[in-house]
């Protein structure tokens, strides 16, 4: 609860240093129905120059009038500030919760992964809003197989010697660095992506802050490409699991709690929530086997040191077919698909 309420705070989320948003609630005989978000994110506006606000964090009961008074109201708000078009879900950004669940309704959401009824997309679809990219994620197990050709790529990296693997380091001195490095790799990999908007420092800053509270050194792994840091792959522990019976309350116990489920037991589900490698290498021998590289060795770790007996990888642009086959050939399987919508103002 302390997080998501920091989350909403200009003060808190550096977000807020180049975004605006407006939030809305529906009650009906003193009890909350329904919610919603609209937001500017004007760094998005600079890179695109689309006129494109976002729509965000619903939750609705299934009512027709409840989902058309609150998205008339997202709607009507990013209209009166020059928007164009509407995109969403997107909660705040790309970076946090972007999609609406369509498919694999039957599995709990993993860590910082939106989840939803069926009914909302209805409720999108009756008020004029339209498909424009899906997010996938995929289902690992410890008993997948690595395809052949995946090996091969994988043996010829070992034979080649030019790929280094190492752990992220979690010294004071040492962990800002790390994390303003994955940035540096993931805002110049995923510069081509749909959506894409880069992180600031700021938002890096926070990212840090959060990370060292619920990540091990081997939960990131780096690759290093004739000596220079290339591509890294990142898991986040299962927050949902470590959470599930603390009934969203952290004190005066639940804090300790979750600590040393995230730091000290650790949690059976995982999420491989990041792989970035540079973009001058992500069409190369080399790219191949730096992504296939960091991607099995931190599952590896999930399995064999972690035990864990899930893991879950996403998000994946599904117009991504590059890395949608990298994931797939690991063994990976599409088990969950999300949906982001727009609609001409």
């Amino acid at each position: 609860m302390l997080e998501r309420r920091l989350h909403f705070h200009h003060k808190f989320n550096p977000f807020f240093a180049h975004a605006d948003a407006a939030f809305w609630i529906i009650q009906r005989n003193g009890r909350t129905v329904g919610r919603i978000s609209a937001q500017i994110d004007h760094l998005h506006l600079q890179r695109y120059g689309d006129a494109t606000g976002h729509v965000g964090f619903i939750e609705a009961i299934d009512d027709p009038q409840v989902f058309s008074r609150l998205l008339g109201a997202a709607e009507d708000w990013l209209r009166s500030k020059g928007m164009r078009r509407a995109l969403g879900p997107v909660s705040f950004a790309m970076w946090d919760q972007p999609g609406l669940l369509v498919e694999g309704f039957d599995q709990p959401p993993s860590v910082l992964m939106g989840h939803a009824r069926p009914y909302y997309a209805e409720h999108f679809i009756d008020n004029d809003y339209r498909p424009v990219q899906d997010l996938l994620a995929y289902d690992y197990t410890p008993d997948i197989k690595v395809l052949a050709k995946v090996k091969r790529v994988l043996a010829w990296a070992d034979r080649d010697g030019s790929i280094a693997l190492r752990h992220m380091r979690m010294g004071l001195k040492h962990f800002r660095a790390e994390v303003a490095l994955m940035l540096d790799i993931l805002n110049d990999g995923w510069s081509a992506n749909w959506g894409f908007v880069p992180w600031t420092e700021a938002e890096g800053d926070d990212m840090a802050l959060k990370l060292r509270l619920i990540i091990k050194s081997r939960d990131v792994v780096f690759a290093e490409h004739k000596g220079q840091p290339s591509a890294f792959a990142m898991i986040l522990p299962n927050l949902n699991e470590a959470a599930r019976d603390l009934n969203g309350r952290l004190f005066p116990f639940g804090w300790a709690k979750l600590l040393w489920r995230l730091k000290v037991r650790g949690t059976r589900t995982k999420r491989l929530a990041i792989v970035g490698v540079r973009k001058s290498l992500q069409n190369s021998p080399e790219g191949a086997a730096l992504a296939f590289s960091v991607i099995r060795a931190a599952w590896e770790h999930c399995v064999v040191e972690c035990r864990a007996t899930k893991g879950e990888a996403s998000w994946v642009l599904d117009s991504n077919e590059r890395m949608k086959q990298m994931i797939e050939r690991t063994g990976a399987r599409l088990y969950k698909r999300y949906r982001i919508y727009e609609k001409p103002l």
